[in-house]
């Protein structure tokens, strides 16, 4: 009976925690959305694996409920620690953009500064829910819709929420076709949701490569704190536009982009997990904080790009459809396919993509440099 015992006491059923238990339906969820519903499997699956893994009593997490040193999942989480996954992927999201559309209707660019808004809303809010500046900054940028930036920005200024903050905005960019359809709904009549747009001129690869060079200079020479994510995205978009690295954009486009999705969604979903003292990393009131504002980010950001085409459309001839606005937001290019659909819903003959793309293209710059821009203020 000692012996049987002892072996029980070996196991890892002897050292299950309720928390841990809880995680496990947070992981089933996650995994429904991401196979069932189909919402960014992609980011999902790798996420809920990582908070299973990280939800088990394997001996993961040191006593201050970090990863342990010298492990396998230690060594992969320094892809974020030393800031090096969220730039690569910006690289892979740079190869995968095309500058055409918003470089024919340049006042798209207008409705992707527009949905910025949201985070800086959210920035002047959270202080009020007990978070200090840094930790506000970090949340904020939640409303961007931007999965890297999040990372980058959280690893930087507020570690602490590092979990909370990638789960929040990874999960509301997976759920783009849940959260946005209801505003634009909301904030438009059914005669502007079948506005047509005229189509887009033709965009010279010349017009391309002076375009991304020429904007990275000024992102970089405005706020130079926003140096890692510009840099790198628009290095793969001139791979991309040169038309002579058909290889490495290749490689950025799919293999690249592709391990570094594995490895952050596994790093993320393991912030999941782990105990400090008696205390879950994750299951605490200030997650639910962080995800309440994290939604409010998104939601205001989704609104203010619709709001402002709305805005332009008082003085403009040619007509903005305001549902394009909501494609601000930087979730590539799924806020963009989001504004399509609800286009041919008032409209089958109605194709609002490619407009959609130019907002959308705008809002990875424009969350980039939000994020550069609190680095540059609260980093120290």
């Amino acid at each position: 009976m000692e012996d049987l015992k002892r072996l029980l006491l070996d196991t890892g059923f002897a050292n299950l925690q309720w928390q841990m238990m809880v995680m496990w339906v947070v992981v089933v969820a996650l995994l429904y959305l991401a196979i069932v519903k189909k919402f960014e499997p992609l980011l999902l699956v790798p996420i809920a694996m990582g908070a299973l893994i990280g939800n088990l009593p394997i001996d993961l997490y040191d006593a201050t409920g970090h990863l342990r040193d010298g492990t396998l999942f230690y060594y992969f989480n320094q892809g974020i620690q030393l800031e090096i996954f969220p730039p690569l992927i910006f690289m892979g999201v740079g190869a995968l953009t095309d500058f055409g559309p918003l470089i024919a209707n340049p006042r798209t660019l207008l409705l992707g500064a527009a949905a910025q808004f949201g985070i800086f809303f959210t920035f002047v809010c959270a202080p009020m829910f007990g978070f200090s500046l840094k930790q506000a900054a970090a949340i904020g940028i939640i409303g961007g819709a931007d999965g890297p930036t999040s990372i980058y920005v959280a690893n930087s200024l507020a570690p602490e929420l590092l979990g909370a903050i990638a789960v929040a905005a990874y999960s509301y960019m997976a759920m783009v076709p849940m959260i946005q359809p209801p505003i634009m709904r909301a904030l438009t009549t059914e005669k502007e949701r079948k506005i047509k747009m005229k189509t887009l001129r033709k965009v010279s690869q010349l017009e391309k490569m002076i375009f991304a060079v020429v904007v990275m200079v000024f992102c970089l020479l405005v706020i130079p704190s926003s140096a890692p994510l510009i840099s790198m995205f628009f290095l793969g978009n001139v791979l991309r536009e040169s038309k002579v690295t058909e290889r490495l954009v290749k490689a950025a486009q799919n293999e690249i982009i592709n391990v570094i999705t594995i490895f952050l969604g596994l790093c993320v979903g393991l912030k999941m997990g782990g105990f400090y003292g008696d205390s879950h990393n994750f299951l605490n009131p200030e997650t639910l904080k962080i995800l309440g504002l994290g939604i409010t980010a998104f939601a205001i950001a989704t609104a203010a790009g619709v709001l402002m085409a709305k805005l332009l459309n008082v003085f403009s001839k040619n007509k903005i459809n305001p549902l394009i606005g909501s494609a601000g937001v930087s979730a590539v290019p799924m806020a963009a396919r989001v504004s399509q659909d609800e286009g041919q819903k008032a409209d089958p003959s109605n194709y609002l993509l490619m407009h959609a793309m130019g907002p959308n293209v705008a809002g990875v710059i424009g969350s980039a440099l939000a994020a550069g821009y609190f680095l540059a203020m609260f980093s120290n």
